[in-house]
Formats: C-alpha cells, sequence, structure tokens
C-alpha cells in the first residue's frame, strides 16, 4: 500500500496548530487547497467515530470517519465512501513541539491507500502516490499559511477556548 507524507515547522504552538487542522466551513477554504466544501455529518465537533463529507477541488466527493481523535497531538482517518478508484484510504496528522521551541511545531501528515481495480493498481497506485503527494506538499503549504493567517489563528484560538 503507497504511503506518502509531508511536513513542516508553523510558528505556533501545538494546541494552536491542532486547532487551525480542525477548523470548518470558509475559515478552512481559507487555508486548505485541497477542499472545494467540507463539513461534519452526524456532529457539531470533531471526535472518534464523527464522519465527514469532503468535495476536494476537482468535485470528487468523500466520506471519512475520525478513527482517532487526540487534541492536540494527533488525528487519524479513514475513507469511508469515496471515488471508484481507491480501495481503501486513510490518513493521519501528528503534531509535535519542536525541539528547544515550544512555540513551534512540527506537523506531519501521512495518507495511505490502495487502488482499484486490482489488474490497475500497480500502475494506479505508482501514478496516485505522484498525484498525492502534490496535493499534500500543497494542503501542507497550505496549512503553514494558514497557521500565520490572524483570521485562521483567531478560529482556532476559538475552537481551542470551547
Amino acid at each position: 500500500m503507497p504511503v506518502v507524507e509531508s511536513r513542516c515547522v508553523v510558528p505556533v504552538s501545538v494546541d494552536v496548530a491542532f486547532a487551525v487542522s480542525q477548523t470548518q466551513g470558509e475559515v478552512r477554504k481559507r487555508w486548505d487547497p485541497f477542499i472545494r466544501r467540507q463539513h461534519l455529518i452526524d456532529a457539531e465537533r470533531p471526535a472518534k467515530g464523527v464522519r465527514t463529507f469532503t468535495v476536494q477541488r476537482f468535485g470528487l466527493a468523500m466520506e471519512s470517519e475520525y478513527v482517532s481523535y487526540n487534541p492536540p497531538s494527533n488525528v487519524g482517518m479513514k475513507m469511508t465512501k469515496g471515488s471508484w478508484f481507491f480501495e481503501r484510504m486513510g490518513g493521519g496528522w501528528r503534531f509535535t513541539p519542536v525541539d528547544g521551541d515550544p512555540t513551534s511545531t512540527l506537523a506531519v501528515w501521512r495518507y495511505n491507500f490502495s487502488c482499484r481495480p486490482a489488474w490497475l493498481a500497480p500502475i494506479a497506485e505508482r501514478v496516485g502516490a505522484v498525484i498525492l503527494q502534490r496535493d499534500i506538499d500543497r494542503r501542507i503549504a497550505g496549512f503553514a499559511r494558514g497557521c500565520v493567517d490572524p483570521v485562521v489563528v483567531a478560529e482556532a484560538e476559538r475552537i481551542r477556548a470551547s
């Protein structure tokens, strides 16, 4: 199963970085170039077991479920419904303080997937890894921009306080 990973250091605490990653709606769209729209399906707040509906920028839709939710250190998801070419897809976002600098956070985002149909998977997974890597790199760069966007950080602070 292919795995893609991106990482960056952001100039905010782990608490704020995690909260930025969990923003929704218009605030989320300020930093996340991957999504066209996204919302929680069966809850007001993210938590383990909560489902999310996402339409990505090209219009492909996916339903996913939080398989872990451990603020402020990590969050994990798995696809429960999605496009015809993903057999499975999952991801995890991890946030750790930068050694010697508690005001900065290392964000590591990792995704794994497998493709279908089986006869096409060897080629589709190679191509998919390249495309997904590019998308994840662009997405984490957007996250880094969000961590210095005053509107996004204000919403993250509101999320943390609630």
